[in-house]
């Protein structure tokens, strides 16, 4: 079994998808953590199901996927903001209406080309040996605005998540920090597709947040326990994967839900 790992990791493709899946899975979570206290967890499945239809549409084109994925997703993520702004449409239902519609486009323009090959699979379920060197720098370098944002903004994130009327009266400029949160959130989830596929990286963006408000009771403590939760459950999973020869996302979506019921037993535990 150690033979067996120490092998697998040594090859350039595992460890491509160890730096950039740990990245992923961090930013996610510490994104995610504003976004289900803002209840807008389920942005990261829309978003995933809008970068799946602009990835099928740009490989029926003969078009990059990514680079047309990247600004399309920002636009949906933008799109959303408003949509959920506006007291007509709730953020529930623009959620639902812009993810079916993405969906229901990729997979027209999947069976108009040449159907639904192996290339989009990967993107629909995610493979382990999808993440290109040019991810991971990509990966890295989204990171870097991520952490910043939190290291140096936490106090106007933490007011943005919780008050945003509050922040416009004195002055911090919300909709910017929400506009940010939607770029790099659209970003990570692109991103995040090869590993996780568009059915499953939405996880990445609830789960660990979730998991850590079982046990912590500050902001801060949520943050900072989500993405630990979210880089362990990502190592756990890619361990399994290797090891039963299991699909990577759906065995870090399991390793997720593993530790969000210890938690919630924890939980429940201390509270008594």
């Amino acid at each position: 079994m150690i033979d067996t790992l120490i092998f697998v990791f040594s090859q350039p493709f595992m460890q491509r998808a160890l730096v950039g899946g740990i990245v992923i899975c961090l930013c996610a979570a510490l994104l995610g953590v504003s976004l289900v206290l803002k209840r807008y967890s389920m942005i990261g499945d829309g978003l995933s199901h809008v970068g799946f239809g602009a990835v099928v549409v740009a490989s029926a084109l003969n078009f990059a996927p990514v680079a047309v994925a990247i600004p399309v997703v920002v636009a949906a993520a933008f799109l959303l903001l408003r949509l959920g702004e506006n007291s007509t449409v709730k953020a529930d239902a623009a959620v639902a209406l812009v993810s079916t519609g993405s969906l229901a486009i990729g997979v027209v323009a999947s069976s108009l080309s040449s159907g639904m090959n192996q290339d989009f699979n990967s993107y629909m379920f995610g493979t382990i040996l999808g993440l290109s060197e040019s991810d991971v720098w990509l990966s890295i370098f989204i990171s870097v605005p991520v952490l910043v944002m939190f290291l140096l903004f936490y106090n106007k994130i933490f007011a943005v998540t919780f008050d945003e009327a509050f922040c416009e009266a004195t002055g911090v400029k919300a909709k910017l920090y929400n506009g940010l949160v939607a770029v790099l959130t659209a970003l990570i989830i692109v991103l995040g597709m090869r590993l996780m596929g568009a059915l499953l990286i939405s996880s990445l963006v609830i789960f660990p947040s979730l998991t850590a408000m079982r046990v912590c009771a500050t902001f801060k403590g949520v943050v900072i326990c989500s993405g630990i939760v979210s880089v362990v459950c990502f190592l756990f999973g890619i361990v399994a994967s290797v090891l039963f020869d299991l699909p990577t996302g759906a065995s870090i979506v399991i390793a997720n839900i593993i530790v969000f019921v210890i938690f919630f037993c924890v939980g429940k535990l201390v509270k008594r």
